[in-house]
């Protein structure tokens, strides 16, 4: 058996509750007078406590203030940094730009799907789906609060320390330009890893077991293991750039065009880019193996063959750098095109009738306190409709995107792996809802008793028991 702590919240105990009667060296006359000093001094303590609550701005002040606060940043670095940009030869502007957003996008993409994993645990929150059933949770878990402030924070220092790196080079400060991007990386590694117990430890310690389950599937395979792992084939492209940001900076090509000029090392032709975009894709072709091999269901080996699909997509695309070019028009391109569509196609099929099992509608997002916009949602065709179609637009502009053809179309890039990003966010709750109907089904459903206050709660795997 194999437990773990999983995204637990750090507990501490108080620091008075040692006092009270019943310790030793409590005298009869203690007992008579402790009470009569506490009388008198109730009285200037619930004054003074309501002087200061009246002192202390609203929680809803603060909230606009920080508000505020964040949208001013915001665009004061929008303003620096298009400043810097404009600054810059024109002739070299849009390279510098491309080699920007190769170091920043990873980041800003990460941020981004921060911001709506915690909107998926704020809805399932005020859903009627359990969520803590599904992920089998316990009550000391983060709440989607704390995911936003983390994802805050993110919002703050990325877009910072690009707006640094933008201002210090249209500057003339190259060593220092090129220094902002290798402090961020190392910062966040370091966080991700720090041994203390200060941000979320307990958190932080099960996100990296999890991504060492779906490394190495040693173990039965969980749901949340290749729930992870699922979300980690739309971020191929995140896994990529930072790929080629790790190799640029480790050889010292950072703010210099040299790489791109003579594109030697960490150029568009190296054989790792493929080898990095199909890592996530061969993870969980790996886990629907080992899930065979425990269940010895057919249905895991068909999903083992969905995800091979995504192999020759990516791996044709990249012949385009290694082949001439006659060969790649006439026998590569084709070839990609045909992977292409199959990959895309059977996708789709995969997320409609296995992931979703949209067979029969389900009435999604029904809502403990409804509202406007939960019944504009709950129950509708049109919904199912809509997740149908642009998951089929989507998922053929995801599998384009992974093509050599766009590497240095930055904004087209981010353009895309933005809208997957999009659909996978969308997924996630036809995927959670059709889950929570298999074991509704199997009448494994948590009593009413035992269910955590659901608006203060987050996902959390503690004392999970593989």
């Amino acid at each position: 058996m194999f437990e773990s702590h999983h995204l637990r919240k750090p507990t501490g105990k108080s620091a008075f509750s040692g006092l009270g009667a019943g310790e030793p060296g409590n005298s009869v006359q203690e007992s008579y007078v402790f009470p009569m000093v506490l009388g008198d001094m109730k009285g200037t303590t619930n004054s003074l406590t309501h002087t200061a609550a009246a002192m202390m701005p609203s929680s809803i002040f603060i909230w606009r203030f920080q508000v505020t606060l964040f949208l001013v940043w915001g665009f004061s670095c929008c303003k620096i940094g298009w400043d810097s940009v404009m600054r810059m030869n024109s002739d070299l502007r849009d390279l510098f730009l491309y080699e920007a957003f190769l170091y920043y996008n990873p980041l800003l993409l990460v941020t981004m799907m921060v911001w709506l994993w915690g909107v998926c645990l704020w809805v399932f929150s005020q859903s009627t789906i359990s969520y803590v059933k599904i992920f089998d949770i316990d009550q000391n878990h983060l709440t989607h609060r704390e995911i936003w402030k983390c994802s805050t924070w993110l919002t703050i220092i990325v877009p910072t320390s690009m707006t640094a790196y933008l201002y210090l080079y249209s500057h003339g400060e190259v060593s220092l330009a090129a220094s902002q991007p290798v402090i961020l990386y190392i910062a966040f590694a370091l966080v991700l890893v720090f041994p203390f117990d200060i941000f979320y430890l307990s958190s932080r310690y099960f996100f990296l077991k999890t991504l060492w389950r779906i490394a190495f599937p040693l173990q039965p395979i969980s749901f949340p293991d290749f729930f992870l792992a699922d979300i980690l084939t739309s971020m191929a492209k995140v896994f990529s750039d930072l790929e080629r940001s790790a190799c640029r900076m480790l050889h010292n090509q950072v703010a210099t065009i040299a790489w791109f000029e003579a594109d030697s090392i960490c150029g568009s032709h190296s054989v790792a880019i493929p080898l990095v975009l199909v890592i996530p894709y061969i993870w969980r072709l790996m886990q629907c193996l080992r899930q065979y091999k425990d269940t010895k269901e057919k249905t895991t080996l068909f999903n083992a063959l969905k995800y091979s699909t995504a192999v020759p997509v990516i791996f044709l695309s990249a012949l385009k750098y290694h082949v001439l070019p006659d060969r790649w028009t006439y026998v590569y391109h084709p070839l990609w095109l045909i992977s292409s569509f199959v990959n895309s196609l059977y996708s789709f099929y995969w997320d409609v009738t296995r992931d979703w099992d949209l067979s029969v509608f389900t009435r999604i997002f029904k809502f403990n306190k409804p509202s406007w916009w939960s019944d504009l949602l709950y129950g509708q065709n049109w919904v199912y409709y809509w997740v149908i179609g642009s998951n089929l637009i989507l998922r053929c502009t995801w599998t384009y995107k992974l093509s050599a053809h766009l590497r240095h179309n930055y904004l087209t890039v981010f353009t895309i792996t933005t809208l997957e990003m999009l659909r996978r966010f969308q997924w996630i709750f036809f995927r959670v809802e059709n889950e929570w109907n298999k074991i509704s089904k199997s009448s494994i459903q948590l009593p009413m008793t035992d269910m955590p206050n659901e608006d203060e709660k987050l996902v959390d795997l503690s004392d999970h028991t593989v």
